[in-house]
């Protein structure tokens, strides 16, 4: 199976390399071509653009920032799209809205291309480490097909049905994961202010049942004023953006998702957008 690999960012550039840790033949495109260099240094083939990593691919991964990127590298001038032979498949692990999700695999279907919508979660650590967890929506046969790409970067993964299905899927852990961000960050904003120990406090409290993924990984990294992005805070916002605006088309009300997106777009208006998603812990700091 030849893989193609378009989106070599914090999280695509250690995906990419697993799949070479894995014995997979890659081919690599980044809009930034430097990118490339560290995995054709592992044995990668760049490409000068996704047209032609797409003619010498059977499979294609993007992961790129959010839907008008995915639709680019895909339609776009030189796009993915003109370069895809019947018969293959397009893996986007980006995430985006759903609904543009189903629109986008419609049209690759009408050139008999199979497109699975297969965000993750886990950040830069569960990227590096191949530990993510990879929430597939699209045609069962070419998750089927493609599952061992998906375990060569991830653990945890989750078929969840038709096409936008995997988008849902990531909004709903971007919901969940955004509020216990934003309660780490008040919990340890009480203890700074209470006179805590910082390190006592993150080891009493993630033992119960307040712990969580985001106070045992991200705590320790506001505690120690560790802003730099697994995950960045405009990242993070666009996310949210999407969650709020699917909402609305399910038409119901998501209190905490509104407060959450308020905060980062606050932090994104104050500056922050390359932080860490950690980084919205800035906004009260003097």
């Amino acid at each position: 199976m030849r893989v193609g690999f378009a989106g070599l960012g914090i999280m695509g550039a250690p995906m990419a390399a697993n799949l070479i840790k894995a014995g997979f033949t890659l081919g690599v495109y980044n809009r930034t071509a430097s990118r490339c260099e560290p995995l054709t240094e592992q044995g990668a083939t760049a490409y000068p653009t996704p047209v032609a990593l797409a003619a010498e691919s059977d499979v294609v991964i993007t992961i790129v920032s959010d839907t008008s990127d995915v639709e680019s590298v895909l339609f776009g001038e030189n796009g993915l799209a003109s370069g895809l032979k019947p018969g293959s498949a397009v893996i986007d692990m980006s995430t985006i809205s759903p609904t543009k999700t189903v629109e986008f695999s419609k049209k690759l279907a009408d050139q008999q291309v199979s497109m699975l919508d297969a965000p993750v979660s886990g950040g830069d650590k569960g990227a590096i480490a191949g530990t993510l967890s990879i929430m597939v929506g699209g045609d069962q046969a070419t998750f089927d097909r493609c599952r061992p790409l998906f375990d060569a970067m991830g653990k945890n993964i989750v078929y969840t049905g038709p096409s936008g299905n995997g988008q849902k899927t990531k909004l709903v852990n971007q919901v969940v994961g955004s509020l216990n961000l934003l309660a780490m960050v008040e919990g340890l904003r009480m203890a700074e202010h209470a006179g805590l120990d910082a390190q006592k406090t993150l080891d009493a409290v993630g033992a119960g049942a307040a712990g969580s993924w985001m106070w045992s990984n991200l705590g320790p990294r506001v505690a120690e004023r560790d802003f730099a992005p697994g995950f960045m805070v405009r990242l993070h916002q666009k996310d949210l953006r999407l969650a709020a605006e699917f909402a609305g088309d399910l038409g119901i009300d998501l209190p905490g998702t509104t407060l959450t997106h308020e905060t980062f777009t606050k932090a994104l208006d104050q500056g922050l957008g390359d932080e860490g998603n950690q980084g919205i812990y800035k906004l009260w700091e003097k």
